[in-house]
């Protein structure tokens, strides 16, 4: 793989490692409960619910034996995934050289099939600290059917696998426990160990202060934003409505806004919380471009966050009920068979709208929320409500999504995801399945980090998938109590009359510290409690 200076330098960048992980072979494992949820699950998952936390610590003499690992990327990009594979594998070797590591081959339908390729140092050399899901590739196959279980648990046994790691989401992770109580049941050796992934951030809970990626996401989308912000300071003639990526949880849109200030970021968990409805949003934004428009200010910019739409009480309501219509009636005559209030709600939509809330489901029968405009639609009912008001506007509509999936790793993902694939190469030389890697401390230098493990089934919940309960990890919202928010709330006032727009620029890799492996600002309030 050629590159430019920078890539061949991003090659040559190396992950700073705990300090615990200086040794392998010193680490012990201490046990504790967890204080969360896994007992609920124990009836569906009688072999892996209510396991005990996992702390790594200094102390142990592991014999360090040659394993065989498979490991699989899932679901979406996000930057950081190839130094999860680079850690396993080099912790792996460190353990044992004669360790093995086998990458299955676009996504978890590699393991259906039985298609994986052998990663050797030579391979992988070319994907340290890159972004992107390319030294494997990636897909959404879920395993759930008797048959795919059947045949994963074929596949392992063929490869005589030791253990298979799992880096993704919420949904890949479920996947994860339930290979890992399924492999138990069936006598199978291969332990599971997940790797939380989402660039969302809803991967997180008391132990898993964030997934990989969001990092990385958040940088560069605020990069864009600032631009943005910036031309439209310089212009002075534009309102920018910015959509990010998040598709349950409002998590990126906090976390941009932190950093770059707009005037105006709708919080999907807050318009829940106050049942804000689409007339309340409108009326909102429309007030304080009034507000501007008062001072001479025709333009800013506001950001939206790409699951929004099913926040707003109404348009919610409406969203569930289009999707237990189509898990039951794929053909009906939708709009008929919708309550009144819903039937109303969908009518007073704009046609194209109305088309992409019909459009096909995701893997879970649940609607595409990143295919709906909700932008556009915030744009054309503000715009509607600014003509009545006779209040001169000229609005632009932006999406940030893909460009911030696979890019380069910042530093902090970089060193984050080396850390995790250790850790997963440790876990499963503990003999332990069913886990999440845990990477704690993660506010203070890479160096005073910890390492852990979550019983995945303590993460879980239950959730309607295409009209049935389906037990899934639980994705996190955004903490409206929390200190990142209470930051926000502070002083997004000031943000919405005033120019305060704040200007991170591009993901810096070199120099300063305090610049290249800055944490996530939310990570760090939440750390800091402030």
């Amino acid at each position: 793989m050629n590159g430019n200076e920078l890539q061949k330098k991003r090659q040559a960048y190396r992950p700073v490692l705990p300090e615990i992980l200086g040794d392998l072979h010193g680490i012990a494992w201490s046990k504790s409960q967890s204080g969360m949820s896994g007992d609920k699950m124990k009836g569906m998952f009688p072999l892996t619910g209510g396991g005990p936390l996992l702390t790594g610590q200094k102390g142990g003499n592991r014999s360090g034996k040659p394993l065989q690992i498979g490991v699989v990327l899932s679901g979406g990009q996000a930057a950081g995934g190839h130094n999860v594979i680079t850690g396993l594998f080099d912790a792996l070797k460190q353990l044992h050289p004669q360790s093995r590591v086998f990458g299955f081959l676009d996504g978890p339908g590699g393991i259906v099939s039985g298609k994986y390729k052998e990663l050797t140092a030579e391979f992988i050399a070319p994907y340290r600290n890159m972004g992107g899901f390319d030294m494997i590739g990636s897909g959404r196959t879920k395993i759930e059917t008797d048959e795919q279980l059947s045949a994963s648990l074929a596949t392992v046994q063929k490869m005589k696998l030791d253990g298979l790691v799992v880096i993704g989401g919420d949904d890949s992770n479920t996947n994860a426990a339930i290979l890992a109580e399924y492999f138990l049941k069936c006598g199978s050796s291969t332990k599971v160990i997940g790797v939380p992934k989402t660039i969302d951030g809803d991967l997180k809970n008391a132990y898993v202060a964030t997934s990989f990626g969001f990092d990385t996401a958040c940088k560069t989308y605020s990069e864009m934003i600032g631009n943005i912000a910036r031309d439209a300071a310089s212009a002075k003639k534009y309102y920018h409505f910015i959509k990010l990526m998040g598709r349950s949880a409002s998590h990126i849109a906090l976390e941009c806004a932190l950093k770059t200030q707009p005037n105006l970021t709708l919080i999907g968990e807050e318009v829940a919380a106050e049942k804000k409805t689409l007339a309340q949003i409108t009326s909102e934004i429309a007030d304080l471009i009034t507000k501007r428009a008062e001072k001479g200010k025709h333009y800013g910019v506001i950001l939206i966050p790409e699951g929004l739409i099913e926040f707003i009480p109404e348009i919610g309501a409406l969203i569930k009920e289009l999707n237990q219509i189509l898990a039951n009636h794929p053909s009906a005559d939708v709009a008929a068979l919708l309550t009144s209030h819903s039937k109303e709600c969908f009518a007073s939509l704009p046609e194209r709208i109305r088309e992409q809330l019909l459009q096909g489901r995701d893997p879970h029968g649940n609607v595409q929320v990143s295919l709906i405009e909700t932008e556009r639609l915030l744009m054309e009912t503000v715009s509607r409500e600014l003509e009545k008001r006779q209040i001169k506007f000229s609005l632009l509509q932006h999406f940030f999504g893909y460009e911030g999936r696979a890019g380069y790793p910042s530093n902090f993902d970089c060193n984050y995801c080396y850390a995790l694939g250790h850790a997963a190469a440790l876990l499963i030389d503990e003999g332990a399945t069913g886990y999440m890697c845990a990477i704690s401390g993660l506010a203070r230098p890479p160096a005073e980090w910890g390492i852990g493990g979550v019983p995945l089934t303590s993460l879980m919940h239950i959730e309607i998938r295409k009209g049935k309960e389906k037990p899934v990890i639980e994705k996190a919202l955004v903490d409206l109590k929390g200190p990142a928010f209470s930051r926000f709330r502070q002083h997004r006032e000031r943000w919405m009359s005033d120019d305060m727009y704040s200007f991170p620029g591009p993901i810096q890799f070199f120099g300063d510290p305090a610049l290249t492996d800055s944490v996530p600002i939310t990570i760090y309030l939440e750390s800091h409690g402030r």
